[in-house]
């Protein structure tokens, strides 16, 4: 023996683990933002991260659960909605809200980790599960017990389906002449809609 002690194959030293985490992390974005659920592979987000398979499995267990973990850190500037509906008084909620999601869109390093979820939920019943679960427990829930009010939950969620298609049609579909249309336009058109669905009668 050399005295170098072996180590199980897959498992890198305690000092590169944050490290090998991040770039598997970064590799599964980039994977499924450029491939889409069905068609990334946990062989392949190895290959793009420079490691072994078993470390991704080490970290992060399934394809799904590596999904998931991808998308929470991705979707992470998303996750200031709650605080956006806390911080102000409730009757401007609607276009704080509207102007907060359109926001996060607007800006191209936030926008192409959001268009890769997006795509991915649409195509996949898993990763569309996923996507649900995360948006369920860390903005809608919140959001809801922010607003205070009868039917919260679905206040939220009537709140949500209208920025999300909004999203979807300007930036996914891009059907014009939403696509194009003046954002504080749009602002002003959809922050009423919104504001009824969270306080309205």
């Amino acid at each position: 023996m050399t005295g170098v002690t072996a180590r199980k194959r897959g498992r890198p030293p305690r000092t590169e683990s944050a490290d090998t985490r991040d770039r598997i992390l970064t590799a599964a974005r980039e994977e499924f933002s450029e491939r889409g659920y069905d068609k990334t592979s946990v062989r392949g987000i190895a290959k793009a991260a420079g490691v072994d398979s078993a470390l991704v499995h080490h970290y992060f267990g399934t394809k799904e659960q590596i999904f998931e973990a991808a998308i929470e850190v991705a979707f992470g500037p998303a996750l200031g909605a709650p605080e956006t509906v806390a911080d102000g008084p409730l009757d401007q909620v609607g276009e704080r809200l509207a102007r907060f999601v359109f926001g996060v869109w607007e800006n191209p390093t936030t926008r192409k980790p959001l268009l890769a979820i997006v795509r991915s939920a649409v195509n996949n019943d898993t990763a569309a599960a996923v996507f649900r679960r995360l948006i369920a427990s860390q903005v809608l829930r919140r959001i809801a017990g922010r607003i205070d009010l009868p039917d919260a939950e679905l206040r939220a969620e009537l709140a949500a389906a209208q920025l999300v298609g909004c999203a979807m049609l300007r930036y996914v579909i891009k059907v014009e002449p939403l696509a194009s249309a003046d954002l504080e336009l749009i602002i002003a058109r959809v922050a009423p809609v919104v504001q009824g669905h969270l306080t309205g009668l």
